[in-house]
């Protein structure tokens, strides 16, 4: 295995949850406070419209993730038992936020504020359990 490959995997999968996580928490802590000082109407047709610009992004940080987690997995072996109960862990919250996140860019989502909360929360300790693992184990 080349270290550039290696690299590059590592990189996509950086760049991919800073794209996806940044992304919700910029939509949460950011856009969202800023959109509810608008009328009701350009508050759903704004959030509309930010949703549909971010879901490009959306499909393609989780796409990103996916292949190169999967790569970096198939690439390091010799773990211990807790570092896969973490991993378990970490992935059962991936998939949560992958889930939310295609949830969350739909139009006409009332709940859009409430899921982008949980999905921010979650992918904070998805990045707390990945540096966890990174150092301890």
């Amino acid at each position: 295995m080349t270290d550039a490959l290696l690299v590059t995997m590592r990189w996509i999968h950086i760049a991919s949850m800073a794209t996806l996580i940044g992304g919700i928490l910029y939509g949460r802590l950011v856009m969202a406070p800023a959109i509810a000082t608008l009328a009701p109407d350009a508050r759903e047709s704004l959030g509309d419209t930010v949703a549909a610009l971010f879901r490009p992004l959306v499909y393609i940080a989780i796409t990103g993730l996916v292949v190169s987690g999967t790569f970096n997995l198939l690439t390091t072996t010799g773990h211990r038992p807790i570092y896969h109960m973490l991993f378990g862990v970490k992935m059962l919250l991936a998939l949560h936020v992958f889930a939310v996140s295609i949830l969350i860019v739909q139009p006409k989502n009332p709940r859009r504020v409430r899921m982008m909360t949980g999905t921010m929360i979650s992918g904070l300790i998805i990045l707390a359990i990945a540096a966890w693992l990174r150092l301890v184990f």
